[in-house]
């Protein structure tokens, strides 16, 4: 039986390569565009959500709150992927990847841009965090398709032995949206000064992702289609109702994927958007010195991307993830012994890198695996939805959250905060099956 598998594999898999594959140049940059841009997006918000909104919309509330209420808008855009993913899986799963691909992008670019020209609350009032609140929604719809179809693109295109490599390049897209968002960020607040920030130049990298998006449209608009999604339509295996299929055959890979990766955002979101947060508010930091920090960390996260995949790839997708999900939980009980005293920058540092290791190390192998845990007929719908109920259940409120329990019973309840999450991704994996030798074709 294990023989006949492998020759099943090994064929399907010849049959695929013979297909017309893009480069791996395109491969890369079309998977890796993307996901720069929806990691952009979201870190150009984190930050003007941690630092400036709430000034700009809420400045009738005492601070504490106002920060509250603008990182809950930062959770908007998460609770719209879900519906994002149903949308776009559905169409990715019918008609292909490469289209489906296209139209994320630009109503993500679009909705991201128009915030960067939103009035404040100064002058429109109540109607301006309206506003916010639904370009918010909507970029959330557009980025529900985006990770899960630049995951397809790269990992179909991908020979079988190096699946979580060629999954590490949209993975490589948080990295590079986080330093260009961030780099943006701090060369605009050395030149500006504060109450320029607070006017307008808060809005200027939402208005400059359209550069970005220009870009990546270019690049998808000239790749072809995955070669199995071709496949699967040249034997007619491509289904009409993949949500359906997908709930009713997988639902159980849907709910396993969606804590492996739901970590993943808990951790990110407590290293960036809530440390920046706290950082500049209890620990003495300016905005533009822990920029810089975070700038510097997020180099040894792209390095730990490819080196998990590699891994990955040469060991097992298990053993590496559930080594990370231990670290994390290792790591979370630190997090008092880091963030204390005033302007700590020995134990900001050691927060940040260390913090970033365990980050890359759970996020690289992700971009393999999700895929891996569905069949080709409805792989984008599942990728996605799991993709993006992880980000509900890990990231939505994940800076709120860690700012009332800091607020309430110290870092130690943050730390706690972090571990669970942790130990949910362990319990997720050990029900897992390995995935690296599945026959990706089917």
């Amino acid at each position: 039986m294990e023989t006949t598998t492998t020759v099943s594999s090994t064929e399907a898999e010849a049959q695929a390569s013979s297909l017309q594959r893009d480069s791996v140049k395109t491969v890369i940059f079309a998977s890796m565009i993307g996901t720069a841009i929806e990691f952009f997006d979201f870190y150009a918000y984190g930050t003007a959500a941690a630092a400036y909104f709430p000034t700009v919309f809420f400045p009738q509330v005492t601070p504490t709150i106002a920060t509250i209420l603008s990182l809950l808008t930062f959770g908007v855009a998460f609770v719209a992927r879900p519906l994002g993913s149903f949308v776009f899986g559905h169409f990715g799963d019918r008609i292909g990847r490469k289209k489906t691909l296209v139209v994320s992008l630009l109503l993500m670019g679009c909705s991201t841009v128009l915030i960067g020209v939103l009035p404040s609350y100064s002058t429109l009032g109540l109607a301006a965090i309206i506003l916010l609140c639904l370009c918010r929604f909507i970029q959330g719809i557009g980025l529900g398709g985006e990770w899960s179809g630049a995951a397809l693109v790269a990992t179909e295109n991908a020979p079988a032995n190096r699946r979580a490599l060629y999954g590490a390049f949209p993975e490589l897209g948080a990295p590079l949206g986080f330093f260009l968002s961030n780099g943006l960020f701090f060369g605009l607040e050395s030149f500006l000064s504060k109450s320029q920030m607070t006017s307008f130049g808060w809005r200027i990298p939402f208005l400059a992702s359209a550069v970005l998006v220009i870009v990546g449209f270019w690049v998808r608009e000239r790749m072809q289609e995955t070669p199995l999604f071709r496949m699967a339509q040249k034997k007619h295996q491509v289904t009409k109702s993949p949500l359906a299929v997908v709930f009713k055959e997988s639902w159980r890979q849907i709910v396993q994927g969606t804590f492996i990766v739901a970590s993943t955002y808990t951790l990110f979101y407590l290293l960036t958007t809530w440390s920046l947060t706290y950082a500049t508010a209890k620990l003495g930091f300016t905005n533009r010195e822990y920029l810089f920090l975070l700038m510097g960390a997020i180099i040894v996260f792209a390095a730990m991307i490819l080196v998990a995949s590699q891994l990955a790839d040469v060991l097992n997708r298990r053993a590496v993830l559930i080594t990370a999900s231990l670290a994390m939980v290792v790591f979370a009980l630190l997090i008092p012994l880091f963030l204390n005293g005033q302007r700590n920058f020995a134990g900001a540092i050691a927060f940040l890198v260390i913090g970033f290791v365990v980050m890359g190390s759970a996020f690289g192998p992700v971009g393999a695996v999700l895929p891996e845990l569905f069949s080709t007929k409805v792989r984008y719908s599942g990728a996605g939805i799991s993709y993006n109920l992880a980000a509900i259940v890990g990231a939505a409120f994940a800076p709120t959250i860690a700012t009332w329990l800091a607020a309430q019973w110290g870092l130690r309840a943050v730390g706690f905060y972090l571990a669970l999450m942790g130990i949910a991704c362990f319990i997720s994996l050990i029900t897992t099956k390995e995935t690296k030798n599945v026959d990706f074709s089917k």
